[in-house]
């Protein structure tokens, strides 16, 4: 029952079916956990409150979330909870091959599996590199029980011989001004130590602040929390404050059923297009939208992303880096600047409507958070997102047209095809190679069942000879994704992808290749008839995995425009909850 205050009776709590009763189970219960140095009273009759925590010492971006744990635990105890740490694969970015997008479904199944099977009322979810938010809430939407996001922070500001430089983004430029020879092997060594100066995640506008920039705006964090920067002391009182108020949350079953739904989604639009962010949130979304019951689409993003332009000056699209975007007023401000696209009657985490958070949100410096009035790229210019069709992408390509060279925006040229990554990288640099910066450049099986995993292999690199004549965009085309960090004339997700026989793996070097980003379409040039021939002697090359979670991970992935999710997990059956015996 609720009592009159709108607290649950402790009756309630999910935790008293393995705690309360005096049956041999409750007592083997209690038994073990005071076997691990805890009193029975710092456990019984309080809310269990889990903090899956993806801290790892392969992910810079998380290994200070050990700490931030602490914090919560902190906060847990000081409101009454009891907190118990539970490890999570870390799905940190760079180290992990061949990406982490192999794993995101990997950490969903995890979190709700340890949510599930745990005597767990609650949980502060701690992550923030690429894949582990929505990894995380894809889980803990399943499960639905109270939750909040603890976003990992972005690192500090970087620079090199007084130039800002941001983690990803500078290091590609670098990478093809090494490759031109514009900057020596000593200037690389060097950029190398002082690019990235602390723990947290990339500080540019990449995946990582894409995404926890769009769950603030949806109401699963606390107001503001994912523009703190991780060596910030706010962000471990950030982190404190999340325990206070998951324990509150349990007691008054404040669940993500409850936060979500298609408005609270579209807030989470509003914010990604605003921000100019990462093309890699199109196929999160969708997941995490399935996984409410809500059924979002490319074509919705489109359509928010045609009325939003891009207003944080922020890399890869502007100027600034992630702590600029906090001390100029963070994410709260950039939304105040846009709250007539936002629904301000959704409720968050804290309590309060999405309208109530913002009420007194204030820009310290138009600059880096603009409005529409001002945006950094006008949509006349190019957006966050512009989604293609055609006969190259039937169910859709996405791409970046802010981020890329406006000359490319409405081009035809000749395609060069490679199959996989080892023959592209092997070939660009051959100076007899017969390409100009008119080349479409493709490569696939590099999808979600081709690679398998969909990787960033979508940047692709242009030709040396190219770079040494100024070069520095071209159209490229990849069934794969691209890091949000960088930036370019680069065609991504392309579906369905040549792995499982989508029109891209018809492609032949010497196709004309057509892209008119404004029409909204992308073409090879090929007669039906011929591509009816290609079809019938179709082979597939990709790889296909024999066991491992890589097997799994094949068998059951859905294509990119449907989110990448596995289909035993998308389709909304309600999770079972253990049997206590």
């Amino acid at each position: 029952m609720t009592t009159m205050t709108g607290r649950r009776d402790i009756s309630e709590l999910r935790s008293q079916r393995w705690f309360a009763s005096d049956d041999m189970r409750g007592f083997a219960h209690r038994q073990r956990t005071q076997q691990m140095g805890m009193r029975r009273d710092e456990f019984m009759n309080r809310p269990v409150i889990a903090i899956i925590n993806t801290w790892s010492e392969m992910s810079p971006c998380h290994a200070h979330l050990r700490d931030r744990a602490e914090a919560v635990k902190r906060g847990i105890w000081q409101a009454g909870g009891y907190p118990v740490e539970l490890p999570a694969l870390s799905v940190g970015e760079v180290m992990v091959k061949p990406s982490t997008m192999l794993y995101r479904n990997f950490l969903a199944m995890e979190c709700e599996e340890l949510l599930r099977s745990h005597p767990v009322d609650g949980a502060v979810l701690l992550g923030g590199c690429d894949k582990s938010t929505p990894g995380l809430l894809m889980g803990a939407i399943s499960m639905d029980l109270p939750i909040i996001f603890c976003p990992a922070g972005p690192m500090a500001n970087g620079q090199w011989r007084g130039q800002k430089t941001g983690a990803g983004t500078h290091t590609k430029k670098y990478w093809d001004e090494l490759r031109a020879g514009n900057i020596t092997q000593d200037d690389w060594v060097d950029l190398e130590s002082r690019m990235t100066r602390s723990i947290g995640t990339c500080n540019t506008m990449g995946t990582a602040s894409t995404m926890t920039s769009i769950v603030d705006a949806m109401g699963l964090t606390l107001p503001g929390a994912s523009s703190i920067p991780a060596v910030d002391s706010g962000h471990t009182r950030m982190a404190s404050a999340c325990g206070v108020r998951i324990v509150e949350m349990v007691w008054a079953d404040l669940k993500p059923s409850d936060l979500l739904d298609r408005a609270s989604f579209n807030n989470g639009l509003v914010a990604y297009m605003a921000l100019g962010g990462s093309t890699n949130a199109a196929v999160h979304l969708v997941a995490m939208a399935r996984r409410a019951g809500v059924n979002l689409t490319l074509d919705d993003m489109a359509e928010v992303a045609e009325r939003v332009p891009v207003c944080a000056n922020l890399f890869p699209s502007g100027q600034y880096l992630m702590e600029d975007f906090y001390f100029a007023g963070g994410i709260l401000a950039q939304l105040n600047k846009l709250s007539r696209h936002l629904d301000l009657t959704r409720p968050t985490v804290n309590g309060r409507t999405l309208g109530e958070n913002l009420a007194g949100a204030e820009c310290w410096n138009d600059d880096v958070i603009r409005g529409e009035d001002d945006p950094i790229v006008p949509l006349s210019k190019g957006k966050t997102l512009a989604v293609l069709r055609g006969n190259l992408s039937p169910s859709g390509a996405v791409m970046k047209s802010s981020a890329a060279n406006p000359k490319f925006l409405r081009h035809v040229g000749p395609a060069i095809v490679f199959d996989n990554p080892g023959d592209m990288n092997r070939t660009l640099d051959d100076p007899d190679l017969d390409i100009t910066e008119n080349t479409v450049i493709i490569l696939r099986n590099a999808g979600p069942v081709g690679a398998p995993g969909m990787p960033e292999w979508g940047n692709l690199p242009i030709p040396k000879k190219l770079l040494m004549q100024g070069v520095r965009d071209m159209v490229r085309i990849c069934d794969g994704r691209m890091s949000g960090t960088h930036y370019g004339t680069c065609i991504l997700h392309v579906t369905p992808e040549a792995a499982v026989g989508g029109p891209l793996a018809l492609v032949q070097t010497g196709d004309l290749i057509e892209l008119d980003v404004r029409a909204g379409t992308l073409n090879m040039l090929v007669e039906e008839t011929e591509l009816s021939r290609r079809r019938a002697a179709w082979v597939p090359t990709a790889v296909r995995y024999g066991r491992s979670f890589a097997a799994l991970y094949q068998q059951h992935v859905s294509q990119a425009d449907e989110g990448c999710d596995f289909d035993f997990l998308s389709r909304g059956d309600p999770v079972a909850e253990p049997v206590i015996y």
